[in-house]
């Protein structure tokens, strides 16, 4: 990539912007230390509690790891994990259940490992819907606005960030759960390129390729350096002269394509190519049905592993969890090879362009409560998924990286986000290229500073 597209990825822009890197040089100078900045986190979580954000918190155990925390980008700076995915021996998984939580072992995973190498202290869990099955985060609420929700599944984590309890958070995506929250909550998050981020040594979360993991955070150069710390990939460029996609679904509401239009100008302005494309709905709808079809059988297979009775699951989770069982083989082998054919009816396209620039969000961040648990149509809850986030499903069947980032706010003040997708492997030329729109990027208003930064 030539040198003027070589943005400095772990810079920020020209603004007093608080977040998880300038934390870490504030403990490093000595302006604040390592158990002061988690004696603040614990205070804010504890202040902040009606927001639902934190599953699991363990006070004692947080200020210990703080009196040990590594030398690193991150060092001293309080984390949390999600409460489904990855996780640490101290603080293990239990996908917002109890039956869940009382059947796992705890495990040390290979991600977590690199969490706590780059120096990142973890306090406790983040909320998620159970089983991560929804696109709300329930009890979590927005700190920007608690009548809608922080998004989902990945929502305690966005909340915990944007009310400033930590700086950065622990995130996954099997379909927008990354995306998802940070458009909602004005924040920072990459879904990564498969097979990026490691999975190892368990892989719960592998959903045949379609979920991957890193944080959600307030600034790009917080992300960018997070994926420094534990991800490997390819240092691939784009073209000389990027060439970006449009795409402006239908569905999304006229300031979700308001903003897309505006962030296109702005690319333009720096020399880009755009060119208006139409959204990839076909590709979209196919990539959301291979989806519901693997996160059916997945769920089947996880409930009769741990052999939960069907009394202890949500309405909404048997009902997933009976459609999985009753799928033939034959189903779920045809979602495989169409797995296979979507990531290559992209990997062609992005023959044309090296970015596809579209809303996340077809009206907003979804209002609490938005999706019911207690529900039993599962193909009307899968339908309201892809209605709430048009497409997002894509990226993660594809294998494609794809970034979602604040960009502008709704007649509501509510953030507008904007997500960046590009071809599979790409995840460090996609980070340098968010940096130019993210110097454009209007400053989000948070309710809370983070806590402990000085």
């Amino acid at each position: 990539m030539p040198s003027k597209f070589r943005s400095t990825r772990l810079s920020q822009p020209d603004r007093n912007v608080q977040d998880a890197t300038s934390l870490a040089a504030a403990i490093a100078s000595g302006r604040t230390t390592a158990p002061e900045a988690m004696r603040a986190a614990l205070d804010a979580a504890a202040e902040r509690a009606g927001l639902g954000a934190i599953a699991t918190l363990d006070p004692e155990l947080a200020l210990a790891a703080a009196e040990r925390a590594r030398p690193g980008p991150f060092s001293g700076v309080p984390f949390l994990g999600k409460d489904l995915g990855s996780g640490s021996a101290a603080f293990p998984p239990g996908a917002g259940l109890a039956a869940v939580r009382k059947r796992t072992m705890a495990e040390e995973s290979v991600l977590f490992t690199r969490f706590q190498e780059a120096g990142l202290v973890q306090a406790g869990l983040s909320t998620v819907p159970p089983f991560g099955l929804a696109l709300t985060s329930d009890p979590a609420r927005n700190p920007l606005n608690p009548q809608f929700s922080p998004g989902g599944s990945s929502g305690g984590a966005a909340a915990a960030v944007a009310a400033g309890i930590v700086a950065i958070a622990h995130a996954t995506d099997a379909a927008g759960s990354i995306r998802v929250p940070a458009a909602a909550c004005g924040l920072y998050g990459v879904k990564p390129s498969r097979g990026a981020v490691s999975g190892a040594p368990g892989f719960g979360n592998h959903l045949m390729g379609l979920a991957t993991e890193l944080v959600l955070a307030r600034s790009l150069r917080d992300v960018a350096a997070a994926f420094e710390a534990v991800a490997h990939g390819q240092d691939t460029t784009f073209a000389t002269t990027p060439r970006v996609a449009l795409c402006m679904p239908e569905r999304c509401k006229k300031m979700q394509n308001l903003v897309a239009r505006h962030a296109a100008d702005v690319l333009r302005a720096r020399g880009c190519l755009v060119d208006e494309r139409p959204a990839p709905d076909r590709l979209g709808e196919r990539a959301a049905g291979i989806a519901r079809t693997i996160l059916t059988a997945s769920l089947a297979e996880w409930v009769a592993a741990l052999a939960i009775p069907g009394e202890e699951l949500p309405p909404l989770a048997a009902a997933v969890a009976e459609e999985g069982r009753a799928m033939p083989a034959t189903r779920l082998f045809a979602a495989s090879r169409d797995i296979a054919r979507t990531g290559h009816e992209l990997w062609q396209a992005f023959e044309e362009f090296d970015v596809v620039l579209s809303p996340v969000l077809a009206d907003g961040p979804p209002a609490f409560g938005a999706f019911d648990m207690e529900a039993t149509d599962a193909a009307a809850h899968f339908a309201q998924m892809e209605a709430t986030a048009p497409n997002a499903a894509l990226a993660n069947v594809a294998g494609a990286p794809a970034l979602a980032m604040p960009f502008g706010e709704d007649e509501r003040r509510l953030p507008v986000g904007i997500q960046l997708m590009s071809r599979m492997g790409t995840d460090r030329a996609l980070l340098d290229f968010a940096a130019w729109l993210a110097y454009a990027a209007p400053p989000v208003t948070f309710p809370y500073p983070i806590a402990g930064h000085p």
